[in-house]
C-alpha cells in the first residue's frame, strides 16, 4: 500500500486491487476520522480528502496500514440487463486495435458478466469490470468535448454508459434507451457497487430489466432547472442574463457514491463576501455571473451586493446612479441593475438579502454543468424568488471584509499557480516536469466549469498504457495522451483515467476558477502543507509518494 499525494489536504491510497480498495473504503468509513472528507474509491485506489488542521496524512497512512481489510460486503447482487445498438463510432476501431471483427467484438461483450466496482466521473456512471480479459483497449490519446448520453464504450478492461451528454475519452461502441440517471428514480442511478450487469442485442427501443421491483418514488428534490415563476411579492426578474448566470452555493456533499461531485462556486471566497455583505448565511445561494452582463429588475425593495470579478454596477429607475462594487446597497421596487464587463478575472457573484428561494436539488442549489444537477442557466423572464431576511445574522462591513484581490486578465501578465505535484507525476520525467513549470500555458476557448484546457509544448510521458480510474480533487492537472494539460474545476469528473501530474493547492483555486480564456498561466511547485518531509526518493522510483 502506498500513499501518494493528491492535494495539499488530500492523499491517494493505492491498493492492489478493486476488492482491497472497497474494504480499505469500508474500514477507514467507519473509524470515522476527524477531519476527513468524503472518500472516492477507484479500481485501485482511495481518494481521502482531509482537513490538515483536523488530521495529518501521515495520521491517515497510519490508520491506512492498521485498517483490517478482511471484511467483505455480503448481500445478494441485483442482475441488471442493458440492451445496446452496436453503432457506435469507434466500433470499427476497437475491432482493429483488438484484432477482431465488429461481429467478434459484439459477440463477446454480450457474452460477458460485468460487475460494478464503483461509480464515479458524473452521476450514474458505473464502471463495470467484466470477465473477458481479450476486451482491453486503450482510452481515446485526445478526449471527445462531446459524447451522447447512453453511449455503451470501453477504456482499458472497464465497461460504461454515459449517463448524459459529456466530454470523455472512453472507445464509443453502441448506444442504449436505458436512463443511468433519474432524479424522479429512487434511487436516481440505475447502477451501483456490486451489481451484476449484462449486454444484449437491442433492435427496438426497449428497456432495462431488473431481477428486483424498483420503487419510482421521487426523492422530494425538485427537476433541475425549475426556476419559482410565481408571483412573489420579493423577487429578481431576470431581464437578460448575460453570457451564463449560474445559481452556485458551497456545493453538495454525500453522493460521491452516486458519482456526484460536490460542484459549487468557483470563487468560494467571493461567495461567501457577498453573502456576509448582505447579512446572509455563507451557505445561501448566489448567482454567478460569467463575464458580466446580467441585467436585473427588483420586485419590492432588496439588498444586494456583487463581489468577485470587478464589474461596473449601474442602476436605472427613479434614482439612477452608479452602485458600489463590493458593498452591499439598496434596490427600491422597479429598479433595474445591470453588470457590465469585467476588466479581469471571469466570475462575479450577486447576493440577495433574505437569499433566493429556488428549490434545491440533492439538497442544494449548485449548478453543475457536467452531472447537469441544480437549476438551469438563468433565461430572460426568469423571477427569482427572495425569502425574508434571517433575523439572527448581520451585514458585514466592506472595510472588515475581505482585501481585493488582483484578478487574471486576458493577454495580461502570466497568473501564477502553487501546485502540489502527485499522484502520477512518476510518468513524467524530471526534464518533463521541468519544462511543465518552466513555460507559460494558454486559457482555450474551450475551457468552462469543467475544466481549464490549456495550451503549450506538449509534454511527453515516460510511461505508457492506461491508468485505472482513480478520484480526482478540483485542481487536478490531468495530461490525456496530446501532452497538453487540463486543469479540473469544480464540476469535474469524480474520477479520471488520465494521469494527473500535480494539483493546484486549495488557496490558489479561487484564482484558477477567475482565469479568463487567453490568459496565461504558469506553475509553480510547492510542498503540501501538514506533511512531513520524507527522506528523497529517485524520481524513478515513487517521487508522487509524500515526501
Amino acid at each position: 500500500m502506498r500513499v501518494l499525494t493528491a492535494r495539499d489536504d488530500a492523499v491517494l491510497i493505492e491498493c492492489n486491487s478493486l476488492d482491497e480498495t472497497i474494504a480499505l473504503f469500508d474500514a477507514l468509513t467507519a473509524l470515522r476520522i476527524p477531519g476527513v472528507g468524503e472518500m472516492v474509491p477507484g479500481a485501485r485506489t482511495l481518494l481521502v480528502p482531509f482537513r490538515p488542521a483536523r488530521v495529518t496524512a501521515e495520521e491517515i497512512e497510519a490508520a491506512a496500514a492498521a485498517a483490517d481489510l478482511s471484511g467483505v460486503r455480503t448481500g445478494q447482487p441485483r442482475r441488471l440487463e442493458i440492451p445496446t445498438r452496436y453503432d457506435g463510432e469507434d466500433l470499427a476501431e476497437v475491432a482493429e486495435l483488438l484484432g477482431l471483427s465488429t461481429d467478434e467484438v459484439v459477440r463477446r461483450h454480450t457474452s460477458s458478466t460485468f460487475t460494478v466496482g464503483f461509480v464515479g466521473f458524473a452521476p450514474g456512471f458505473a464502471y463495470l469490470t467484466g470477465d473477458d480479459p481479450v476486451l482491453d483497449v486503450p482510452r481515446r490519446a485526445t478526449p471527445r468535448t462531446r459524447i451522447p448520453a447512453g453511449s455503451v464504450a470501453l477504456a482499458g478492461t472497464y465497461s460504461g454508459v454515459y449517463p448524459r451528454e459529456s466530454p470523455g475519452g472512453w472507445q464509443l461502441i453502441g448506444t442504449t434507451e436505458v436512463p443511468m440517471w433519474d432524479l424522479d428514480r429512487d434511487p436516481a442511478a440505475f447502477m451501483a457497487p456490486g451489481d451484476l450487469v449484462t449486454f444484449s442485442v437491442a433492435t427496438t427501443r426497449a428497456r432495462a430489466s431488473v431481477s428486483e421491483d424498483r420503487a419510482h418514488s421521487a426523492r422530494g428534490a425538485t427537476p433541475a432547472g425549475a426556476v419559482d415563476t410565481s408571483d412573489s411579492p420579493s423577487a429578481l426578474e431576470v431581464l437578460s442574463p448575460g453570457l451564463q448566470t449560474l445559481f452556485q452555493d458551497l456545493g453538495r456533499d454525500g453522493y460521491a457514491s452516486m458519482g456526484v461531485s460536490a460542484s459549487g462556486a468557483l470563487d468560494a471566497p467571493a461567495h461567501r463576501q457577498a453573502n456576509r455583505l448582505v447579512g446572509s448565511a455563507a451557505e445561501a445561494p448566489t448567482l454567478e455571473v460569467a463575464y458580466g452582463g446580467l441585467l436585473v429588475r427588483a420586485h419590492g425593495p432588496q439588498v444586494v451586493a456583487v463581489t468577485g470579478a470587478e464589474v461596473p454596477l449601474t442602476v436605472s429607475g427613479t434614482l439612477p446612479r452608479t452602485a458600489p462594487f463590493g458593498a452591499a446597497f439598496a434596490l427600491d421596487d422597479g429598479d433595474e441593475l445591470q453588470l457590465g464587463s469585467p476588466a479581469a478575472g471571469v466570475r462575479s457573484y450577486l447576493a440577495v438579502r433574505g437569499g433566493f428561494g429556488a428549490p434545491p436539488v440533492l439538497e442544494s442549489l449548485a449548478t453543475d454543468l457536467l452531472a447537469g444537477l441544480g437549476p438551469d442557466a438563468l433565461k430572460a423572464g426568469d423571477l427569482l424568488s427572495v425569502l425574508a431576511p434571517h433575523a439572527t445574522l448581520l451585514a458585514a462591513s466592506p472595510v472588515a471584509d475581505a482585501p481585493p484581490r488582483e484578478l487574471p486578465r486576458a493577454g495580461g501578465e502570466t497568473v501564477e499557480l502553487r501546485i502540489v505535484l502527485g499522484p502520477r507525476d512518476d510518468w513524467f520525467s524530471a526534464e518533463e516536469i521541468e519544462r511543465f513549470t518552466g513555460q507559460d500555458w494558454q486559457v482555450t476557448p474551450q475551457s468552462n466549469r469543467v475544466g481549464v484546457r490549456l495550451d503549450g509544448d506538449a509534454l511527453t510521458r515516460v510511461k505508457s498504457g492506461e491508468l485505472p480510474s482513480e478520484g480526482c480533487v478540483s485542481g487536478a492537472i490531468q495530461m490525456p495522451p496530446n501532452g497538453q494539460p487540463v486543469l479540473f474545476l469544480a464540476d469535474h469528473p469524480l474520477t479520471g483515467g488520465y494521469p494527473v501530474l500535480g494539483a493546484v493547492i486549495t488557496d490558489d483555486l479561487p484564482l484558477a476558477g477567475q482565469l479568463p480564456v487567453g490568459a496565461t498561466v504558469r506553475f509553480r511547485i510547492v510542498e503540501p502543507r501538514g506533511h512531513q518531509p520524507r527522506t528523497q526518493t529517485p524520481r524513478t522510483q515513487t517521487p508522487g509518494e509524500l515526501r
